[in-house]
């Protein structure tokens, strides 16, 4: 125990006189605690909305600032034509419903086709009937919106030509059909809101990711240093290689959770700091329910340790830094396929196959905080995951001390860890 600790604060030393960990950890904190303050900096009323104690605006700025738009909108107008050979299209209503844009009258559908060819028209429509037309454009952005308009200014289109042939005044028709518009209702949640956790969850699956990754490459790094540099060779004849992984990886554990520790503390304090500013906009993300905190911190140390055991044996295989990569490559592999496999099922956290990988120990560390946080997941199955992975990091722990001893005292071309491996289970 006392070699243990030996190891453990000479490790933690270390990161403590880490430059890279320390200006990391720092800089991060102050950069995303000071993203907190934003609101107090810049106007984002159209973000978050306007806060409780904020100032009505005087009428005559809301004027220069409309005339300040209508001044950007006329000097970005842009070009849209329209073939409409049965005077379907209300020209007042396209006005409307497109504002910033100069249409022309296109004579056939070639000349639309050959005006957005030739990039004289951003877009062009051409509309056969009521119910349907066709759109042309060169490049379609991301966040082009002109079909879904267009449809429902037809559809408009087509209300008011019913009512005209049937004598129905449109307004009280409308009235009717727009009752659900002033229907209101009141939520309430007897479960999980999959809506809102989704944003931490998914926030959390990367941060566990990030951890695992980063400081399983520390701890491969510096057993592999200490090998190189032959300083291994005395620490193994000295001192246990239980209490050399062991103090390692514990070490890196320790670092890692003070250096999230720190960066989600600065956030939390900050963001409270700044609640009434942000109009309570951020509430739903960083308001977490506890038993989702205490599941991510259990089993997320508990994947760091079952990997971070791994990577250290990883280390002590290879005798150059740069072969690290190459060695720990299907290790990264399995973390990855992991990683990937819980985002893409966070949609369905009560899948067959979420609900596996959250027994599994190479995964449960971020598959069982999923469920907890999205899911349905019953107590037994929290505690059953939970004891299958703790075993799981005790026996990655001693396993990887044995692989520890052995590859420290190998030099030369990279041990691989499948043969490493059998290599210990053959002498057990």
């Amino acid at each position: 125990m006392k070699q243990f600790i030996t190891v453990l604060k000479f490790e933690l030393a270390n990161y403590i006189k880490n430059r890279t960990y320390m200006v990391t950890t720092i800089l991060m904190a102050v950069v995303l605690g000071a993203l907190m303050f934003l609101p107090r900096v810049l106007d984002l009323t159209g973000l978050v909305g306007e806060s409780q104690g904020s100032v009505a605006v005087e009428e005559s700025v809301l004027e220069e600032q409309e005339e300040q738009v209508n001044e950007e909108e006329s000097s970005q107008t842009e070009t849209y034509l329209l073939f409409d050979p049965n005077e379907i299209v209300n020209q007042e209503l396209l006005e409307q419903y497109f504002p910033g844009v100069m249409w022309q009258e296109a004579e056939s559908e070639e000349e639309i086709r050959t005006a957005v060819e030739q990039q004289n028209a951003l877009a062009g429509f051409c509309v056969t009937a009521e119910d349907h037309f066709t759109y042309y454009v060169f490049n379609k952005s991301m966040t082009s919106g002109d079909t879904e308009i267009f449809s429902e200014l037809l559809g408009l289109v087509k209300q008011l030509n019913y009512c005209e042939e049937h004598d129905l005044n449109f307004e009280e028709v409308s009235q009717v059909f727009q009752f659900a518009d002033q229907v209101q209702y009141e939520e309430e949640i007897l479960g999980k809101d999959m809506v809102s956790n989704y944003f931490y969850c998914y926030a959390f699956v990367i941060l566990i990711f990030m951890m695992i990754i980063m400081y399983g490459v520390m701890i491969a790094t510096s057993v592999t240093t200490e090998k190189s540099n032959r300083s291994i060779e005395v620490l193994v004849t000295s001192t246990s290689s239980n209490s050399l992984i062991f103090g390692k990886v514990i070490a890196g554990a320790i670092a890692g959770i003070c250096q999230v520790g720190i960066i989600l503390g600065a956030i939390l304090l900050s963001y409270q700091i700044n609640r009434e500013a942000w109009n309570g906009f951020l509430d739903s993300y960083l308001n977490i329910p506890i038993d989702v905190l205490v599941t991510f911190a259990l089993f997320g140390i508990g994947g760091y340790l079952f990997y971070a055991f791994l990577y250290g044996a990883v280390g002590a295989l290879v005798s150059k830094t740069e072969d690290i990569n190459k060695s720990s490559s299907g290790l990264q592999m399995v973390i990855m396929i992991v990683y990937f496999v819980v985002l893409v099922q966070l949609m369905n956290v009560d899948g067959i196959v979420i609900k596996v990988a959250s027994f599994l120990p190479f995964s449960s560390y971020s598959a069982m905080f999923a469920r907890v946080a999205m899911g349905n997941v019953e107590m037994w199955e929290i505690i059953v995951s939970f004891i299958i992975l703790v075993v799981s990091v005790v026996a990655a722990g001693l396993i990887g001390a044995k692989i520890y001893r052995m590859g420290t005292l190998r030099y030369g071309n990279p041990v691989k860890f499948s043969h490493a491996l059998k290599s210990v289970l053959r002498k057990e």
